[in-house]
């Protein structure tokens, strides 16, 4: 099994990418809730300005020193973040590849060379799931393709070793 992924073809640039690492990206998506009702999705510059705004107000109104409560918040984050379920949007990594203007199709090859073909105009509907139970995908992995719309949870894409832009 590789441990990295390919992202070729019809790009300006060819892109290796290390899922290990994934789990400190601050993209990531909880796939533990992501596929439920509850879920909401959020705009990333709006979230940004919500922590800046909170951790401004909270210098205020407590000084710039860490209060005790800081650290027990760290911890409860750090624990969900080795014990749970994440993933990513694939176009935050395509659109630093920069498809070429005529590619059409996004091919998502596997280790067995079965392929997988969507047309490119589906971009925004994939998620790289990266972390299951907060360990990173071995035995199947290093990633497993999934459908936004969850279409695909029971039998997600596995085994992928390349992402070629056609």
């Amino acid at each position: 099994m590789q441990t990295v992924i390919q992202i070729k073809g019809k790009v300006q640039h060819a892109i290796t990418l290390d899922p290990s690492i994934w789990i400190f990206d601050d993209r990531r998506i909880d796939l533990d809730t992501f596929f439920t009702k509850d879920y909401i999705e959020k705009d990333e510059l709006e979230e940004y300005k919500k922590n800046i705004g909170k951790h401004w107000s909270r210098e205020i109104m407590e000084g710039a020193t860490f209060p005790p409560t800081l650290k027990t918040e760290q911890a409860f984050e750090a624990t969900k973040e080795i014990t749970g379920n994440y993933g990513i949007y694939l176009h935050h990594f395509l659109k630093n590849a920069v498809p070429e203007a005529d590619a059409s199709t996004i091919i998502f090859e596997a280790e067995s060379g079965e392929t997988f073909s969507y047309p490119l105009a589906q971009l925004d509907e994939f998620i790289l799931k990266y972390s299951m139970d907060g360990k990173p995908i071995r035995e199947d992995g290093p990633v497993h393709i999934l459908l936004k719309d969850g279409s695909n949870i029971e039998q997600p894409m596995k085994n992928i070793i390349a992402i070629k832009i056609s």
